[in-house]
């Protein structure tokens, strides 16, 4: 039997896996990279193992280290989670050549269909060898990996090289393998998997279905289990093609095969996933089961059941994302204070307060998930307990997701892959709560009433403060009386530094007040930037500047581009990686450039600035 599992992976997924070790008396093993050297998953681990570095290439995606770090650390079993090199045969064979138990496929089945041109050639369908516009749009896809890295839609022929470029750029840092393909892309589609589960027996479990058509960049955010509005036949379709795909290459362990469903209803297969999911949590809720631990007895060698267990009610995850949905998805870094969800709901993470969010990784920070006798309830329950959890830190996606759970085209069920294309303007209006800004000047007030046994008989000045929320600010005023604190319209009904209680319009409403040592204050779910009264001058800076808008790593400039150069609106002029995805920089207007301080290679922190573009005196 298992002793020792060592997880070749990092954050969410190794303390995923370690909390199931746990409860079955198995030792674990992390390794970590220097970035990751006091995060969670290294934390929790009974032993650890340090990968010299902080890029995935030098840590994670080096596979002669990790089993390295295996045997020396005593392991007889690797767990490689997902991404990194879950999927690379090459590595699971080098687990099995040093004598220790793989956690996982066959490295066969694996090679089969790890590689999406490869699987899609054992299924009979053929990728778009020579793309012409007849065949527009298409989707360029990593061959390796998955979770939307290396993925771009071209609609244009004139864009397909450059994102063929920037696909393989990504899928190299991703998955240490630049081969892309390019097959046709389904509008209005819907993104449905089937998780499979296999032993060495030759018993093979289809456990139902799952949607996962919200997506961002071509990455899942909401999923749930089961798919909603599938025919009973369309369903049953799916899961024997699943089983048909699983048994073609002689499948053992955890796998989903993912399908796009056309607007007519028919299936498109996508790819097999050889690799526990991301959402597999929906799918464990549903069916009662511990995936995890299934995939350690198989890799024991126990059989399933004959038939998988019956499903029950209706589960939906939601993943928490470091990120700013209105401008791109772009990356948030810093610390995390604090995260914490309402009872009755799962949380799966790889971070807890205090810890640091850096630029190496992906900027998942957790999935909450919830469980309950219907989608409706299952829809209300996870809206409600991301509405009321507590998250200080950098920008997250937690109000989209709000809103995306909320939306009519979701609560009915008629969502597909173009959602968020269609509402996302509309998701991201910012709805700042109006008197959250009085609470925290209130809440900051505290304790400066002083008036001993002497007052003034004339009224006090107002106080002032600014805050800014998002890219509003606002100035709020009060004032100090004998009776303590007040302000126009409201009642304040109580204030101290941590809770303050408004009464507007006879209603009283709560709000708790959170600060660290930031200028950042934390009022219910609304984040606000403490603003000084007058605004340093030094800190204007040119029109046309373009900042980082992220700590990364510069890692193109457009060909050509030089100081002096003209360029249009829109136009891009340089690439900047972080969190493992490129991100566009562009010219925010038609103009001149009359800077630039970005080279390849150069590391640069959030705000940093990059380049400037003057505009044309004819814009003007």
């Amino acid at each position: 039997m298992i002793s020792t599992v060592l997880v070749a992976n990092r954050g969410e997924i190794a303390c995923r896996v370690f909390r199931t070790c746990r409860e079955l008396g198995i030792r674990t093993v992390a390794v970590h990279s220097d970035a990751d050297a006091n995060a969670l998953h290294s934390r929790v681990a009974d032993a650890t193992v340090r990968l010299p570095g902080s890029t995935p290439q030098e840590t994670y995606l080096r596979g002669e280290l990790i089993v390295k770090a295996a045997v020396a650390a005593g392991a007889d079993a690797v767990h490689p989670g997902y991404g990194f090199l879950s999927e690379n045969a090459d590595f699971a064979r080098a687990v099995l050549a040093a004598g220790l138990v793989w956690i996982g496929p066959p490295p066969e089945a694996i090679e089969a269909m790890a590689s999406k041109t490869r699987a899609k050639e054992l299924m009979g369908i053929a990728s778009l060898e020579h793309v012409t516009e007849a065949d527009l749009p298409v989707l360029v896809k990593a061959a390796a990996g998955g979770g939307g890295r290396g993925m771009r839609v071209v609609r244009r022929l004139a864009d397909l090289e450059a994102e063929l470029t920037a696909a393989r750029a990504e899928a190299t840092s991703a998955f240490g393998d630049g081969e892309v393909f390019v097959e046709p892309y389904v509008e209005g589609g819907r993104h449905v998997e089937v998780q499979i589960l296999a032993d060495t027996h030759g018993t093979v479990w289809a456990l139902g279905t799952r949607d996962c058509s919200l997506q961002r960049r071509h990455q899942k955010v909401i999923e749930e289990s089961p798919a909603p509005g599938l025919t009973g036949e369309l369903a049953e379709e799916l899961s024997e093609l699943a089983v048909r795909a699983a048994r073609a290459v002689a499948y053992e362990g955890a796998g989903t095969v993912e399908f796009l469903i056309s607007p007519d209803g028919k299936p498109h297969f996508l790819e097999m996933n050889t690799r526990l999911q991301v959402e597999h949590p929906v799918t464990e809720a549903v069916f009662g089961i511990d995936l995890v631990a299934l995939q350690l007895r198989i890799a024991e060698g126990e059989p399933l059941e004959t038939t998988p267990p019956r499903p029950q009610g209706h589960a939906i995850e939601a993943r928490l994302y470091a990120e700013d949905p209105a401008t791109d998805w772009t990356p948030q870094t810093g610390t995390l204070h604090r995260l914490s969800v309402p009872d009755g709901v799962r949380l799966d993470t790889g971070y807890t307060d205090g810890d640091d969010i850096g630029v190496h990784y992906d900027p998942m920070l957790a999935k909450v998930v919830a469980h309950a006798p219907t989608r409706a309830e299952a829809v209300r329950k996870l809206a409600g307990a991301l509405d009321r959890a507590t998250i200080h830190g950098p920008l997250t996606n937690r109000a989209l997701l709000v809103n995306s759970l909320r939306h009519k085209e979701f609560t009915t069920a008629h969502m597909d892959t173009g959602f968020y294309d269609r509402h996302l303007p509309d998701l991201t209006r910012p709805a700042p709560d109006p008197h959250a800004a009085l609470a925290a000047a209130l809440a900051d007030a505290h304790g400066r009433s002083r008036f001993g046994g002497a007052w003034r008989n004339l009224p006090s000045q107002p106080q002032v403060k600014r805050y800014a929320m998002g890219d509003t600010e606002c100035e709020v005023r009060y004032r100090h009386t004998r009776e303590g604190l007040s302000a126009d319209g409201v009642r304040v009904v109580h204030a101290d530094a941590t809770l303050v209680v408004l009464e507007v319009d006879g209603v009283q409403r709560k709000f708790e007040v959170t600060r660290y040592d930031t200028d950042q204050v934390y009022v219910n779910t609304t984040t606000l930037t403490a603003l000084s009264r007058f605004p340093d001058p030094a800190a204007q800076l040119a029109p046309g500047s373009l900042l980082a808008p992220m700590p990364g790593t510069v890692v193109r400039v457009a060909e050509g581009l030089t100081v002096g150069a003209s360029v249009s609106a829109g136009q891009p002029l340089l690439w900047v990686e972080a969190m493992k995805m490129e991100h566009r920089i562009t010219a925010p207007v038609t103009g001149t450039l009359t800077a630039l301080h970005a080279a390849p290679g150069r590391q640069v922190e959030v705000g940093v600035l990059l380049a400037v573009v003057e505009v044309s005196q004819e814009d003007q």
